[in-house]
This record gives C-alpha cells, sequence and structure tokens, in this order.
C-alpha cells in the first residue's frame, strides 16, 4: 500500500522536485523550502554530496512526502537508498539490479530511457514509471511521437521543464514531470519574494494543475 501511496502522490501532484545541488545542507534546506511551498514528492540524487544523509532526514521529518533517490546506477545504490528511508528509485538508464531490488522491497522505480526500444523494455524488466531522459534534447514533439504508439507507457520528462513549456509536456500526453532548476535555483534569480524556493514551487505547481485541467 505505501508504493501505492507514491504513486498516488506523482500521478496527483504531477510533479517530481530533482534537488541536485552542491552541498547536502544546500540540498535539504531547498527541499524544505519546496515541501513548504506545496511540493509533495522530491528526488534527491546520489551524485549530492552526503545525500543520503539528506534523504534520512528528510523523511523522518516529513513522513507525509514522498522523498526518493535520484543517479541510482545499480542494485547496491538501490539498497542504500531504501535503507536511508527513500519511497522511489530514478535511475538515468536500465539496470536490472535497481529494478529488482525496488521490487523486492516495494518502492516505485522510474527508469531512464530514451528510444521507443529503451522504454518498451524499460517497462518490461519492471519500472514502474519511465523517464524520459534526457528530455532537455528530446523535446516535446518527441514525447508526443514516441507516445503515441506507446500510450499506455507512464513517462515522466526531466530536465528543461518549466511553467512556460510545462502545458506542451502535459499536451504530449506524458504523466508527469521532473523539474529541477526552476524551483531549486529560484533564490538565485532576481525576486522580491521573501521565500523565492517556495514561491517557485507554488508558481510550477499552479501551471502543472493549470495544463491539466
Amino acid at each position: 500500500m505505501r508504493k501505492l501511496r507514491t504513486l498516488t502522490t506523482v500521478h496527483d501532484t504531477g510533479t517530481v522536485l530533482i534537488v541536485r545541488l552542491p552541498t547536502a545542507e544546500a540540498s535539504y534546506e531547498v527541499a524544505c523550502e519546496a515541501i513548504a511551498g506545496g511540493i509533495q514528492a522530491v528526488e534527491v540524487t546520489l551524485t549530492t554530496p552526503g545525500a543520503l544523509d539528506v534523504i534520512r532526514r528528510l523523511s523522518s521529518e516529513y513522513p507525509e512526502v514522498e522523498i526518493g533517490a535520484g543517479s541510482v546506477l545499480d542494485a547496491a545504490s538501490a539498497y542504500a537508498s531504501i535503507q536511508a528511508g527513500a519511497r522511489f528509485l530514478v535511475s538515468p538508464h536500465l539496470d536490472l539490479g535497481m529494478l529488482e531490488t525496488a521490487g523486492r522491497y516495494q518502492v516505485v522505480s522510474i527508469c531512464g530511457a530514451a528510444t521507443p526500444t529503451e522504454i518498451v523494455q524499460a517497462v518490461t524488466a519492471g519500472a514502474d514509471l519511465v523517464k524520459l531522459f534526457p528530455s532537455s534534447v528530446l523535446n516535446r514533439d518527441y514525447a508526443r511521437a514516441v507516445l503515441e504508439p506507446l500510450g499506455h507507457i507512464p513517462i515522466v520528462p526531466a530536465g528543461g521543464v518549466s511553467p512556460d513549456n510545462v502545458a506542451d509536456w502535459f499536451d504530449a500526453g506524458v504523466a508527469a514531470v521532473g523539474v529541477g532548476s526552476f524551483v531549486t535555483k529560484a533564490a538565485l534569480r532576481e525576486s522580491t519574494e521573501q521565500y523565492p524556493v517556495r514561491a517557485a514551487a507554488r508558481a510550477f505547481l499552479e501551471a502543472v494543475a493549470d495544463a491539466r485541467a
């Protein structure tokens, strides 16, 4: 049932926040601000220093939020992430060890793929969702073309998604989207907002809701 809750959260909000920042403390603080802005699914990439500690801390402090691990390349990192409290695992590629570990411990798996062959291979191997990667290169027209024959597969693009283009992605037929720098680096942009990350999170979620209305 816990796995169903994770999938339902991703489906209902249509959004996974991807946190990839230079330090563990920055990652933790940005994730907390984004959660305060309404984000319900947070992916902390294992390329982040101290990522497992961040996942452990967030999972403990925000049990109502789905905390996951990104850049999970193999079974060992999958198991370590689950032990730290990750409720979903994201990889940039197809790794059977990651998928087997996710299935064994009943956490959601989001497997990276680019071509139609890779997408089908990912779901055949057991992926719950397929991450269209890199979606900054594989654009909305590509997603639309792929989903014409593969519309039964839940695809989640990651990379280059913003409020300005999120409607195009949902029009193409994707199940949800991964968002990164628009939210995580909001504090680096000029803004009159007291809490820029919270404001960016709210703005993105509103754009997703409008796109899906």
